[in-house]
């Protein structure tokens, strides 16, 4: 576990500490009991500068009485640390609860109608991101990832089990129906439910981790939502459901608070499918390249059989939205 510097941040530097489970990317620390801020250590795939996009955008938030978690300032001002194990930052602490999954159609209401006020929030902003990441959600470059990886790993142990499910995502990709050239906005990134925070009450009440903000399709950023949201089963688990009352919960939520013009409600159910076949060819790539940053070895014995699982997964889950496409379509309607 690292040390965190925190005779950065005078005064927190007293108070007791302690790690902060549930993520595989940033390793996180509450600070204080009750807790009264959140220490992290960044990942290597976010360089320190991504928080001057996070103040910008907290910022811009608490402006407009919007709760959002706000960055703490070092003694010298600075918005984060550089160390030898990477850069270190401090962010205040929203009291509230998290979740792993959605627990009903209440909780999905309140989470499509919060992301919803997040994103009316920010339609105001002006602000040029300087760290971004513009390979991420581009579905063609995954795609051709998968396709080299097949090619060069041949003789891998797990080949002939990711063949078959392969073949199905670029099949399926191959045949989808939804549209590259949306316009985007403002997006969180990574709308996954434990990125959404809560109060005791259960109203949707702030959204948390936003390393991973930028522009995106609106149909991305609810997709990668809803493929979260409305999956029965774990992202651990081989095959997946989903949900379609979920989502016609939180997509009511979401129209409840910002409303949207027909031709950009017909496009997201394409888009929660399009994420669900990215996703599964970036874990089947990875299950041949075994190079996935985050793994966890109680569910599978090495990372690409962890990745090999997560790639099934969400292939059915994929196939479960194409098969509910007109019903999720009315539902939007």
């Amino acid at each position: 576990m690292s040390r965190p510097p925190l005779q950065q941040w005078p005064t927190l530097s007293s108070l007791p500490i302690r790690p902060l489970s549930g993520g595989l990317i940033n390793e996180t620390f509450s600070v204080g009991d009750p807790p009264q801020a959140v220490l992290q250590r960044l990942h290597p795939v976010f360089p320190g500068r991504v928080c001057v996009d996070i103040d910008a955008v907290t910022r811009h938030l608490d402006a407009q009485g919007f709760v959002t978690p706000k960055l703490i300032p070092t003694a010298d001002g600075a918005l984060w640390v550089d160390t030898e194990e990477g850069p270190w930052r401090a962010l205040t602490w929203v009291p509230g609860k998290t979740v792993d999954q959605v627990q009903g159609p209440a909780q999905a209401a309140q989470a499509g109608a919060l992301v919803a006020r997040w994103h009316k929030a920010l339609a105001g902003l002006q602000h040029d991101f300087v760290f971004s990441r513009p390979l991420a959600h581009h579905t063609p470059h995954h795609m051709e990832v998968l396709e080299r990886a097949l090619v060069e790993h041949q003789e891998h142990r797990l080949a002939s089990q990711v063949r078959p499910l392969a073949d199905a995502v670029l099949q399926a990709w191959g045949a989808w129906a939804g549209d590259l050239d949306e316009p985007t906005q403002f997006a969180h990134g990574d709308l996954k439910i434990s990125n959404l925070r809560f109060t005791a009450e259960g109203e949707g009440l702030c959204l948390l981790d936003l390393d991973t903000m930028g522009q995106l399709p609106l149909s991305m950023e609810l997709g990668d939502a809803w493929r979260s949201w409305c999956n029965t089963a774990t992202e651990d688990a081989p095959q997946a459901r989903f949900d379609l009352g979920l989502f016609h919960a939180s997509a009511q939520g979401y129209l409840s608070e910002r409303a949207l013009p027909a031709w950009q409600r017909a496009l997201l159910p394409l888009g929660v499918q399009r994420i669900c076949l990215e996703l599964a060819a970036r874990f089947l790539a990875d299950a041949l390249n075994e190079s996935y940053f985050g793994w966890d070895a109680s569910k599978a014995p090495s990372r690409g059989a962890h990745n090999l699982i997560r790639g099934a997964g969400q292939l059915s889950l994929a196939q479960s939205v194409q098969a509910q496409l007109p019903k999720m379509a009315e539902a939007l309607k």
